[in-house]
């Protein structure tokens, strides 16, 4: 009996089970082509309270499987927060989207999946962190997605600077910004307001818990030097397989299998090589097709085939193909291997037709993740940087996101 009781004690006070941040939960190999974005193109939603939002994705297996949502609310550190479903959704979620249609007239058969929120079943009613869950009619988690709602509350202005630090002069970029608060009674805000930079949207590079360096009246002043600065990276490799037998500047031969097969030319390192400025969208993509006027249904899925020069530096560590198109996830889907016949890393991925930016990034031994070995960092890459300010109210329940600022390293400067 006492040993019954210990047992249940530990597991009612483990921090793991109440305060685990949630993370994004990637697809199973049959869903592909996940677009998630606000009113604007950037596939990341930061939308404004009671803007619509728009998921779209499709499923390779094509037998019109029932998918349901789920939207859970969050706290600035991604733990879920304390507040009751009716606190923050007016309605109910978990319900099925009933918004779909199979593939017309494509090689590769699909269904396309599309849902918005709000709509006549869930509106949301706070501002702050969100996870967008999706789940099977077995109720199996099938991925997830944060996005994030906020109020214009209070102003931001953000400059992008080069770093200071000789060590780094040429390689980061340094994120400046105030809070401008004159409208709006901050209590304690050294304390109560945190913020959270992103650089192209991608959280696992953001910068958390930066407190105001001073403040000057209602205004809160955050000009670090090295506390705000990121690596400057270099713009994305891209391809653009719209057109399904037309080759481009990055595709070297069409071929048809079973599907249509793009082979782009191979991609040089660099690293060592002058900066050149190439135009991007920061690691996204976008689907579209010739073929076809509705790019959701009448798009193909075709093999698009990538190869890199094997090189010392690369060592016997595993060399992933990274961007957006799959929330940069690193997997057996998108893993090179070494041919031995040309020398060269290589993978094969299917991909919808469209505009594609990507990279190649190392993960060692030892788990770290190297983002720039390949291509290099250089403080005038082009980059956008998102800045989200969080407040919460002593007694309140919950983090609320105030404002949202932004600025791109174009207009960097000393």
């Amino acid at each position: 009996m006492h040993y019954i009781i210990i047992t249940i004690t530990l597991l009612f006070f483990s921090p793991y089970l109440t305060s685990q941040a949630l993370e994004e939960a990637n697809e199973p190999y049959n869903i592909k082509s996940i677009i998630f974005k606000g009113p604007t193109e950037d596939q990341f939603p930061i939308i404004q309270l009671g803007d619509p939002m728009y998921l779209e994705f499709d499923d390779i297996l094509a037998n019109e499987q029932d998918y349901y949502y789920k939207i859970i609310h969050c706290n600035y550190n991604w733990e879920k927060s304390d507040l009751l479903k009716s606190q923050y959704l007016k309605g109910v979620d978990n319900q099925r989207i009933t918004n779909y249609e199979n593939s017309y007239s494509t090689l590769q058969p699909y269904s396309n999946y599309q849902l918005t929120i709000p709509n006549e079943n869930v509106k949301l009613k706070v501002s702050g962190n969100y996870i967008l869950e999706i789940y099977n009619n077995s109720y199996e988690l099938q991925f997830s997605r944060r996005f994030i709602v906020y109020q214009d509350l209070v102003k931001i202005g953000a400059t992008v600077k080069r770093s200071r630090d000789f060590n780094f002069l040429n390689e980061k970029q340094v994120v400046q910004f105030t809070i401008n608060a004159s409208n709006y009674s901050l209590v304690n805000p050294k304390k109560e307001v945190k913020v959270a930079i992103l650089q192209n949207y991608h959280w696992p590079t953001a910068i958390n818990n930066i407190p105001p360096q001073f403040t000057l009246g209602s205004e809160l002043v955050y000009k670090y030097d090295k506390e705000t600065s990121f690596y400057g990276g270099n713009e994305f490799y891209n391809f653009d397989t719209k057109d399904l037998r037309a080759p481009t500047s990055a595709i070297a031969k069409i071929g048809l299998t079973d599907l249509y097969n793009h082979y782009l030319f191979s991609n040089m390192y660099r690293k060592e090589r002058p900066y050149t400025y190439y135009p991007d969208i920061n690691g996204d993509f976008v689907v579209r097709t010739l073929q076809g006027t509705n790019s959701s249904r009448e798009a193909e899925y075709t093999k698009v085939h990538f190869s890199l020069p094997y090189k010392e530096e690369l060592a016997l560590d595993d060399v992933y193909i990274y961007g957006k198109y799959n929330n940069y996830a690193l997997n057996e889907d998108n893993i090179m291997t070494y041919n031995e016949e040309n020398g060269m890393m290589e993978a094969t991925i299917p991909l919808k037709q469209g505009f594609y930016n990507y990279k190649y990034v190392i993960k060692r031994k030892d788990g770290t993740i190297e983002l720039n070995t390949i291509c290099g960092n250089f403080h005038n890459t082009e980059n956008n940087y998102t800045i989200i300010v969080y407040y919460r109210v002593f007694g309140d329940l919950y983090d609320s996101i105030i404002g949202i600022g932004s600025a791109n390293s174009q207009n960097i400067s000393n």
